[in-house]
């Protein structure tokens, strides 16, 4: 096996990764919360994962990947109150709420697979697992960590922080959490501020309910992963991530409700990527900047100037380290585009190059120096920067300005391979420039709109109706603006 280097949140500092059971890895990671399209911030933890779970695989581990799907339990205020995100977006659809939870679940697999992302081992729903997360609950309340108060349930902080550090994730001192901590409406049933909710009271208002042995209600955001993550991997397993923004309060209350149950920590190693900018600022609605990712692939987002290929947004990604902030602009995807590009076609030439009786390059270092990156906390720029290093020499090989060996070409083959396809998982495309044919596709559909325009300033409503309605036969959503009209592929 390979010596991975892994940078691990909760001791701050790079460690061996060393398995529980010598050759089985199992590795937890928080999905997405199913009540809308994926966008880019859900790309990011997704592609990191899959580099990582792939590494593992391609290193000889086997691997339980668990990431799960947040179908209930998630509210609009982290702070236990206001509605349930899915319920909310079902009663503006006017669907079920699993009816939205299947919507946004497909869509969000749809384009985790156009990103080549790996399915995972297994994919556990919070509604499909109630009872594993009654069951923890009672296990907290046992231990003396829980309370119950007006069939609801909550941590209580102020007690497990007299016997275990509370914060030792997030690097929180308690005190300061008081002080920053307010007082909210609806929140007088708790002992303290700092608790959190474990099992939810359902108001008549609530749309999303079960039975407990505290009356009828619905579980808290935190404490479905701890019941998902210890059924499918154990009460100590060797890999939780997700995104830096969960590390507070969300993993931070893991950490302790793992505590509460089983009476030590369950989780060995503790990884987080970094989060994503647009042009510098924060991603939001309000901004203007949120961009969903089959906006990317056609273009039809008003701050992109082109459409974007899954695999540039995946080349793109890989080109920063995940424990680095990356940020988005036009100029970087198109760089980013132009680099893969070139790397794809290093790749082509692989399978033509001529032999030779002795090789000028040196394959065996530039395979060391792969690994090493990889092993190095998973530092995929320098490894990508590695293989710019071997496109160099492949393109020196086929100008005639260096030589290799039929057995050295064997090797660079295969290292591409394993490098390119296997770990970063980057696929060559078999029909062109996807990203040009997006581009292309999004511009046809704006053609078409600016011609609706147009009929309707000449009051041709027969036309202008026409247009829409074939659009939305076709499967598109239209919606007019005062400038013209946006649209989008429907889910």
């Amino acid at each position: 096996m390979e010596k991975l280097s892994l940078y691990n949140t909760l001791s701050r500092k790079k460690e061996l990764f060393v398995p529980i059971h010598k050759d089985h890895v199992g590795m937890y990671v928080c999905g997405p919360t199913v009540y809308g399209n994926a966008h880019l911030g859900h790309a990011r933890p997704a592609i990191t994962f899959d580099l990582l779970f792939r590494y593992l695989l391609h290193i000889g581990y086997k691997v339980r990947y668990v990431r799960n799907i947040t179908d209930v339990g998630h509210l609009v205020n982290d702070a236990d109150e206001g509605e349930d995100k899915v319920a909310k977006k079902a009663k503006v659809e006017e669907l079920e709420p699993m009816e939205i939870v299947q919507i946004y679940t497909l869509s969000y697999r749809k384009n985790m697979g156009q990103l080549n992302v790996l399915p995972p081992s297994i994919e556990p729903t919070a509604s499909g697992h109630i009872i594993e997360q009654i069951e923890a609950v009672k296990k907290m309340i046992a231990s003396g960590f829980a309370y119950e108060t007006n069939g609801s349930v909550y941590f209580d902080v102020e007690t497990y922080a007299k016997k275990h550090l509370y914060g030792i994730l997030s690097g929180r001192k308690i005190e300061d959490l008081y002080t920053n901590t307010r007082d909210l409406d609806g929140q007088e049933e708790k002992k303290s501020g700092l608790d959190f909710a474990l099992w939810k009271k359902a108001l008549p208002e609530h749309i999303m309910r079960w039975p407990s042995p505290w009356g009828i209600g619905f579980p808290g955001w935190h404490t479905e992963c701890t019941a998902m993550s210890t059924k499918y991997l154990g009460e100590k397993f060797d890999i939780h991530g997700g995104g830096l923004d969960l590390l507070f309060p969300h993993h931070e209350a893991e950490i302790a409700q793992g505590v509460a149950c089983f009476g030590h920590n369950t989780v060995n190693y503790w990884i987080h990527n970094n989060m994503i900018t647009i042009n510098g600022q924060k991603m939001g609605k309000s901004l203007g900047n949120f961009i969903q990712l089959d906006e990317f692939f056609t273009g039809s987002h008003p701050m992109l100037e082109k459409a974007y290929s899954p695999m540039t947004i995946r080349f793109f990604m890989l080109q920063a380290h995940y424990r680095s902030p990356l940020d988005f602009s036009n100029e970087a995807l198109q760089a980013a585009e132009k680099g893969l590009e070139r790397l794809m076609n290093a790749m082509t030439l692989l399978s033509g190059l001529k032999t030779a009786a002795s090789s000028s390059i040196d394959v065996e270092k530039l395979k060391e120096d792969c690994y090493e990156a990889l092993n190095d906390d998973l530092n995929s720029p320098i490894l990508i920067a590695h293989l710019f290093d071997g496109a160099r020499m492949i393109n020196s090989v086929n100008d005639g300005n260096a030589t290799i060996t039929p057995d050295d070409l064997l090797k660079l083959q295969q290292l591409y391979k394993e490098m390119v396809v296997d770990v970063l998982g980057i696929q060559q495309t078999s029909d062109g420039d996807s990203g040009a044919k997006n581009e292309l596709f999004g511009k046809m559909v704006e053609m078409l709109l600016s011609l609706r325009q147009e009929a309707k300033l000449r009051k041709d409503w027969a036309t202008s109706d026409q247009i829409r309605n074939n659009l939305t036969a076709l499967g598109f959503e239209i919606k007019d603006t005062k400038e013209g009209a946006d649209w989008k592929i429907k889910s």
